[in-house]
């Protein structure tokens, strides 16, 4: 008992810089608030995440915004057709003065990457960066260099335009922690959006939390309690995906290919707490599972033909999961 009052007065104290990070970022990015605490739990849960919307709905703003705000290395990639996995990672070059090979550094080797428009690219740039994403390391010739705490890759792509775009592949989407998407914001958001354009433009966010901090708070995330009951719970809404019938949705059976992964469970377990550290206190309740489940789970279920032919989303299946599964 005594141990986890400790932790919340820790989490406490800790969680404050959270509220002042989203309202600063929050001034530059108007009316995406959902869109804002989705990359912070992101960045507090050691996750990279995949935002997808249409043009024009701040995504890339969003991804700056938090860099100048954290004082984080920050390098943007556009990704093409014509990409290279050098072009990501680096190369060696000859130096002929020296009469050596020297490794010349790609702008992967950073703290956090914006990959813009990341299904552009060929298979071969997703494999190149499937391992900076997966084990924080990135080989170039003979050499392994691992990547500097913290690493975050931040994605967009337009759900829409198809021409000109690859399909990631099932195991790159897997290693997204949470898929978010981004929507349109509302009138009075967009009155804000369109007086600040016309006006002195839209605000640069003050650097308000250091690379120490966020380190910080990862540790501290990683102590929030999970009870053996929310486990549980994580664990059975997982398994609902792979066997539906099993909470007497056997109408979801025929529209499910493949369920997520173990790697679901534990992004759950992850981004809950983030969740919870956000909120300031020291333990996961079902809210914080509830909260995090759609973007953890929905890029994780393959769906069938059927599903596609019916016009079921992901989203759909989750949500009727999450109202089927009991919650403790």
């Amino acid at each position: 008992m005594t141990d986890i009052q400790e932790l919340s007065e820790k989490v406490k104290q800790q969680s404050v810089f959270c509220t002042g990070l989203l309202r600063e970022v929050e001034d530059t990015v108007i009316g995406q608030k959902a869109m804002m605490e989705s990359i912070l739990i992101g960045i507090l849960a050691d996750g990279h995440v995949l935002l997808e919307g249409l043009p024009g709905l701040a995504k890339t703003t969003a991804v700056k915004a938090f860099a100048d705000a954290v004082s984080l290395n920050f390098k943007r990639i556009q990704f093409t057709p014509d990409l290279l996995p050098a072009d990501l990672l680096g190369t060696t070059i000859y130096n002929a003065k020296e009469s050596c090979f020297e490794t010349r550094k790609g702008p992967l080797f950073t703290n956090l990457v914006l990959a813009d428009e990341i299904n552009r690219a060929p298979s071969k740039v997703q494999s190149a960066l499937l391992e900076a994403m997966q084990e924080r390391t990135i080989t170039i010739g003979d050499e392994t260099f691992h990547l500097e705490e913290p690493f975050l890759v931040l994605a967009t792509q337009n759900p829409i335009e198809q021409e000109g775009t690859y399909p990631l592949p099932e195991a790159q989407v897997d290693r997204f922690l949470l898929k978010v998407k981004v929507n349109y914001p509302g009138k009075t958001d967009e009155m804000r959006i369109l007086e600040s354009v016309s006006g002195l433009g839209l605000k640069k966010p003050k650097a308000v939390a250091t690379k120490e901090d966020i380190l910080k708070a990862r540790q501290l995330v990683k102590s929030v309690y999970v009870d053996e009951r929310i486990r549980e719970y994580i664990v059975n809404l997982v398994l609902a995906t792979r066997d539906p019938a099993s909470i007497k949705r056997n109408d979801l059976v025929s529209f499910i290919e493949v369920g997520a992964s173990p790697r679901a469970s534990i992004g759950l377990a992850q981004a809950s707490k983030a969740h919870a550290f956000i909120q300031g206190r020291a333990y996961v309740t079902p809210e914080d599972v509830k909260a995090v489940a759609m973007e953890v789970m929905r890029h994780r279920l393959i769906l069938s033909y059927e599903a596609e032919a019916e016009e079921v989303s992901a989203e759909t299946i989750v949500q009727k999961i999450l109202d089927s599964v009991d919650v403790p």
